[in-house]
């Protein structure tokens, strides 16, 4: 009740009659009603963005890789991190290897960039972590029946075998430890919510889904530059023309290392 009404109840209670009840009354209803009180709802919080979902975790590659020492040193930031990254590269194959197939020059960002631009159509060359083949690109037949020579393939065979000789546990071991840098490049590259291993294992799924092309390979050169004459194979992806023309063999060997090395960094066995 109001202040109002609080003094015309006395009357009422005295006077005890019908005239006092009908002021009380007729006061009550001409008295206005209190509103009810308003509870405003708080503003609501900004939903805060959502953390990129990590399908493959780096930390899972740990017990199948080789153990680092305990007394590993931090990590130097990405820019200075090119002897540190050549020296443990030298560990691995050796400084002959090293020479001869890669470059060892910003060598974790061009393995970041060349990775993600594998499944593309395109890839930038100048930013190869491995050296280009020596010898000139073979092809057989003439005019309109040109194509792949099969010889082509033993261009890429020393770097196959390397790449077999490589002890895989070893070099996911060296990735691991490494991790950050390329985490680090691969936000640099334009993706800072998203995780490099992850979108390694999904390369390497894309490069073992390449055809395995038995028999001639047929060529068309519509332009400066040899194409594959078969649509379907010319609209495949740069890694998965670039294991086409390393020739069966050669493409079924690293991509039983590539297995190796997804099995290694997810714990996850493929089945051919």
């Amino acid at each position: 009740m109001n202040r109002t009404v609080l003094w015309v109840v006395p009357i009422v209670v005295v006077a005890a009659g019908v005239a006092g009840y009908l002021l009380w009354q007729q006061t009550r209803e001409a008295a206005p009603k209190p509103e009810p009180q308003r509870v405003e709802a708080p503003p609501a919080a900004p939903a805060e963005p959502a953390e990129p979902q990590v399908r493959h975790p780096i930390e899972q590659a740990r017990p199948q890789a080789q153990e680092q020492p305990a007394d590993a040193a931090p990590l130097p930031p990405l820019a200075e991190s090119d002897q540190l990254v050549q020296d443990a590269l030298t560990s691995l194959i050796g400084a002959d290897s090293v020479r001869t197939f890669l470059n060892v020059d910003g060598f974790v960002r061009r393995v970041v960039v060349t990775v993600d631009n594998l499944p593309r159509k395109k890839v930038a060359l100048r930013q190869w972590p491995v050296q280009p083949t020596a010898e000139r690109f073979l092809t057989a037949g003439k005019d309109d029946e040109v194509s792949l020579d099969p010889s082509n393939a033993r261009r890429y065979a020393p770097f196959v075998q390397l790449v077999e000789s490589v002890d895989t546990g070893k070099a996911v071991a060296l990735y691991v430890r490494f991790y950050p840098l390329f985490q680090r490049a691969y936000a640099d590259l334009g993706y800072p919510d998203h995780y490099f291993n992850d979108r390694l294992v999904e390369v390497i799924d894309h490069l073992l889904a390449t055809p395995t092309v038995t028999g001639p390979v047929k060529l068309a050169r519509p332009w400066v530059l040899y194409e594959y004459a078969d649509p379907a194979l010319e609209s495949r992806s740069a890694g998965q023309k670039i294991l086409i023309r390393m020739g069966p063999d050669n493409a079924a060997r690293l991509k039983a290392k590539l297995r190796e090395i997804r099995k290694q960094i997810t714990g996850i066995t493929l089945k051919e």
